[in-house]
């Protein structure tokens, strides 16, 4: 925009200037915030000379002009619901300024890049960050765009060659928290653990020390995995992986349903990292070659978050994956979950029913955890005794009470649902019907006037049947106790804020066999609220099949598959690709994910 700020440094008052001549604030508006942001700044400096107001560690106020000016929560002029943050303001100020504007990214940068040309005190001290090197020039972000001496500085005491880019101080100030934190912590622990042990023999002197292991409580490692968890949920990341490689071990989150690489830490911390994770999940820390499952839980932003851990060998080393539960993604209310009216209407109808089997199918990473907890959070009340049978335990719920399964000392799913009944349950949530003698009794339970609910591995609703025929389930017995049938999946949704419209190809429609004639579909272009990635959240399909006579009917002793599918469909199934074309069409997701998650 040209315009120029005097004097050459960033105060409330020229930084209002700004927004009003921008158009992101109206006169009325800059002159309501100007008198505000007087007499807060005035406050401010008042508390400062007192010494009541807090600095950051090395001097680094905690109020700028651009985080006092988002803090009044203002409406953009001329917008509704579009706030004035400080993402906004510091695009904005780049603009005006003359610097490109850069969203952070953490997923997107280099822990050495970030950590290796710019000590950490004056990083901390001058909020500037290195986010790129390329060519032999350095990209660094700052918060302030009228700071040139410390470029220079930088540059002379360095020897480097430096580009300037602005952003936003709290994402400054998150990426060198998290980065420099990470690094700070994985390099004392490497030199610690470099002159502690030989690491050729690491395996060893696990098995001299046993569970009192020196590298596993040494405070840099309990550091450096705070970080890493700490990071993982600011990153909402659903799962993850710690991966021994022969040189390295790399770290990866999977957000959103897609892995993405994020560190890549010395081999001889791997051990010591690993051994930190099996002690806070309470496995056992001598044992390396055979699986192990474990749980740890904490907390986040006020919130408690429970981990499922799992370890188990691979050629160079133990591979940890550790699950995220948090309690706002597990326990949600089942009408924003991304059900259709009737499938949502046809699933509360089989949750009212007093007794009977509700089953919920789909891989691996498809939701089906969360529709189960889910429902038996809204069945949950004082009047009714929920039990619920899982190996393991995904997520401790006070409403509910949990048994897990415990193979080890011979306390399976069989050996508890025979005992189960004892327990006076109404509800009944076995986590996974694998074998015959599980689904046996999970029949039983709903024989003698039990409502079940459970999950199984299968492609379709209509293919459900055919494998509790094959569990040896008699028919009559999945006609006497099936009350409905739901198979899922997880599409990604468009990005609102990057979301354009397209016409779908006439070949596009022809392979999803729509009518001939024009569609209009969305896609996320990519923008620094996704992460470039055209995507943000996720949603369920779900397709809902009612048991109804005439399915009943259809489960004699042999059943094609192709014909309980067509019968279904007669009596107003909608499929899986159904439905996610008309999330494709309404707008929700794109064709690449329909193709994706329904072949």
């Amino acid at each position: 925009m040209g315009i120029m700020l005097e004097p050459k440094r960033l105060t409330f008052e020229n930084l209002a200037h700004l927004m009003e001549r921008c158009g992101l604030l109206s006169y009325d508006q800059f002159r309501d915030v100007l008198s505000r942001g007087k007499m807060q700044e005035s406050r401010l400096s008042s508390a400062l000379h007192s010494g009541s107001t807090r600095r950051t560690r090395i001097g680094v106020e905690l109020v700028s002009p651009v985080e006092l000016l988002a803090s009044f929560n203002l409406e953009i002029n001329g917008s509704t619901n579009h706030l004035l943050t400080e993402d906004v303001i510091t695009e904005s100020l780049a603009s005006a300024t003359g610097l490109p504007y850069l969203k952070i990214d953490p997923l997107k940068l280099d822990l050495r890049v970030v950590t290796d040309h710019i000590p950490r005190p004056f990083a901390l001290k001058n909020l500037i960050v290195a986010v790129e090197e390329e060519n032999g020039i350095i990209t660094v972000a700052v918060a302030d765009p009228f700071n040139e001496t410390i470029v220079h500085e930088l540059a002379s005491a360095r020897r480097l060659e430096i580009r300037r880019v602005l952003s936003s101080k709290n994402d400054i100030l998150k990426i060198l928290r998290e980065f420099y934190g990470f690094r700070a912590s994985v390099a004392a622990a490497e030199e610690e653990a470099s002159s502690s042990v030989e690491l050729g023999n690491l395996e060893q002197f696990f098995k001299l020390k046993g569970h009192h292991d020196i590298e596993g409580t040494d405070k840099h490692v309990v550091s450096a995995v705070d970080f890493l968890l700490n990071y993982a949920f600011d990153q909402h990341a659903s799962d993850i992986h710690i991966e021994p490689k022969r040189e390295t071990s790399l770290i990866r989150f999977r957000i959103d349903g897609v892995m993405h690489n994020i560190h890549s830490i010395p081999k001889p911390l791997h051990a010591p990292i690993v051994s930190r994770i099996k002690l806070l999940s309470r496995m056992d820390l001598a044992e390396k070659r055979r699986p192990q499952d474990g749980r740890i839980k904490t907390n986040f932003n006020n919130k408690d978050v429970e981990l499922r851990v799992s370890t188990v060998p691979v050629a160079f080393g133990e591979k940890v994956v550790i699950r995220v539960f948090d309690p706002d993604i597990l326990l949600q209310e089942l009408d924003s979950m991304g059900f259709y009216p009737r499938e949502l209407s046809l699933y509360n109808s089989f949750l009212r029913r007093p007794n009977g089997i509700i089953l919920v199918t789909g891989p691996t990473g498809s939701g089906k955890t969360t529709t189960l907890y889910s429902s038996l959070r809204s069945l949950s009340s004082p009047e009714v005794n929920i039990v619920t049978v899982e190996d393991p335990i995904e997520m401790v719920m006070e409403e509910f009470n949990q048994i897990g399964v415990q193979q080890g000392i011979g306390v399976s799913f069989d050996s508890i649902l025979r005992n189960i009944l004892r327990q006076d349950p109404d509800i009944i949530m076995i986590g996974e019907i694998r074998d015959r003698e599980t689904a046996e009794n999970a029949v039983q339970a709903a024989l003698t006037g039990h409502l079940v609910l459970s999950t199984l591995h299968t492609n379709d609703s209509a293919s459900t049947i055919i494998r509790l025929l094959d569990l040896g389930v008699p028919p009559f017995l999945i006609s006497a106790t099936v009350l409905g049938i739901v198979a899922q999946r997880l599409v990604r949704k468009i990005c609102p804020h990057c979301k354009t419209d397209r016409s779908l190809s006439q070949e596009e429609s022809t392979y999803l066999q729509l009518p001939n004639k024009q569609y209009i579909v969305w896609e996320g272009e990519g923008c620094k609220e996704c992460r470039g990635t055209g995507y943000k959240g996720r949603s369920g399909l779900f397709e809902v099949m009612d048991m109804n006579d005439r399915l009943k009917g259809m489960v004699t002793g042999v059943v094609a598959l192709a014909e309980v599918a067509f019968a279904a469909r007669q009596e107003g199934l909608v499929s899986l690709r159904e439905i996610a074309i008309q999330k494709m069409l309404e707008g929700v997701t794109t064709y690449e994910e329909v193709i994706s998650m329904t072949g």
